[in-house]
Parts: structure tokens; sequence; C-alpha cells
């Protein structure tokens, strides 16, 4: 079954108009899929769209929404339900550097919500009908944080190991109708996710954000996790020989 016929004809992409989601929407666009466009800057949404259907023979859908009001979810579903959606990208969050104590509890609470929940109920919504037509597909984006304690991002870290086991476990129980679910752990990328947390990157090695992108859609159906880039997996694979104390003292210098 080719791409589109898979994971089209719509893509619902969250945190859409910038970085990782800006660089789905374009790379989905040129596989044919018509694109759902989610997040807050409406200008930015209408501006991507319009690059988009002058490249390509797609439509777009914009949708500014804030993914953090109770009824998000809802409105989205509403939004799209005369739309077969086939391909669902979980790539909307937010990370914050600091230390825990001197961190509003307002922003781990908004930062479990859209890294965790949100995702986990988006998958609920959109799922269904996928697995009722025996095909479909869904991206989370984790993070190399997921692979280690992260001192400093303790928060940060934990809801992308979330997201981690759920994509990996909900992968299992979507095979069996048909559905590819992959979980994407970048390292650091040229997106505003360090400019928005409060820092810099933590190597000097900064990878593309098409890069990842299109890694990652070639590996959708194949991998049920998938880290970006060589040093990343070896990083990340070494985690596992490593005592737990001693991953937490190397990550907070």
């Amino acid at each position: 079954m080719e791409f589109t016929q898979k994971y089209g004809p719509w893509a619902l992409i969250t945190g859409a108009s910038s970085g990782l989601g800006a660089s789905y929407a374009r790379q989905l666009a040129q596989r044919g899929l018509n694109l759902v466009l989610v997040a807050r800057r409406d200008p930015r949404l209408q501006a991507l769209a319009r690059e988009i259907e002058a490249a390509h023979p797609v439509q777009t859908l914009c949708l500014a929404q804030d993914l953090l009001a109770e009824d998000a979810v809802d409105q989205l579903v509403r939004a799209t339900e005369d739309l077969e959606i086939g391909l669902l990208v979980n790539n909307a969050g937010f990370g914050d550097k600091g230390q825990f104590l001197d961190t509003e509890a307002e922003v781990f609470r908004r930062m479990v919500r859209l890294n965790c929940e949100v995702v986990t109920l988006l998958s609920h919504a959109f799922l269904p009908p996928m697995v009722q037509r025996k095909h479909g597909g869904m991206l989370v984006l984790s993070s190399v944080a997921a692979y280690q304690p992260t001192p400093s991002m303790s928060v940060y870290g934990a809801t992308k190991g979330y997201d981690l086991l759920f994509a990996e476990g909900l992968a299992i129980e979507m095979q069996a109708h048909g559905v590819d679910v992959m979980a994407i752990s970048p390292g650091p990328t040229d997106t505003e996710f360090h400019q928005i947390a409060g820092g810099n990157p933590t190597f000097a090695s900064v990878a593309k954000a098409e890069d990842v992108v299109a890694q990652s859609l070639r590996l959708l159906g194949r991998r049920i996790s998938f880290v970006h880039g060589a040093r990343n997996a070896l990083l990340c694979f070494s985690t596992r020989f490593a005592p737990r104390k001693l991953l937490a003292q190397i990550s907070a210098r």
C-alpha cells in the first residue's frame, strides 16, 4: 500500500506553526497528503498553508487552537468530523530549563497536560476510525531526554519518558489493526525549543528538523521507536548499562 493510501487522505499535525511541525507539514504535502494544521499562532499557520498550497496540489485546514483549553480535543474532533484523518502527528509540546523549586507550579501543570494528557486524549480520539479502516498511523514526538534523568529539566524528561513508553506500548496494540505507531526521539534540533525552554542545546551539533522528519517518515511502519542520529542512538543505548545515579550526575554536568 502506498504512503498516501495508507496514511491519507488527511494528516493532522499539532504544533504545526514552526520547527518539526512545519517540516512535517511540508514533507507530508510533498507525499500528497492534505493537512490539518493545528497551533495557537494563526498568522503562522495561514502563511504555512499558503506556501504549501502554492507548491503542492493538496488542501489545508488551519485550526488556531490552544491545546491546553479544557475542550481542545473535542473542538478538534468536531472541526475534522467530515475529514478522513489517516495520520496523526503528536508534535506539540514544550520544556523549561531551571531548578525545580525555582519554577512556578503552573508551568509544570501546563507541561504535563500538553506533553502527556493531550497526546493521550488526541490518540484516543483519532485512532478508532483508523482501526475501523484497518490502516493509518500516528507519530509521537519524544526526546533523547526520555532515556535518562534530566536534572534542571526533570519534569520535561519525565513527560518525554511517558511519550516514549506510551507510543511503544500502543504500537504493539495497534499492529493487529493495521495502524502504525512510532515514537521519535530527536536530540538537539534547530527548532524554537531551546529559545522557549530558556537555555542552549547540550551539544554543539544540532540536527536539522528536515532530516529528523524525513528519516521518521521513512521508518514509519518499520519501527516502533526511532532515535535520530548515530551519536544520540549510541548514548541512549549506553544508558542501559550505567547506574541511574551516575547517569543523573553526568546529565547534570
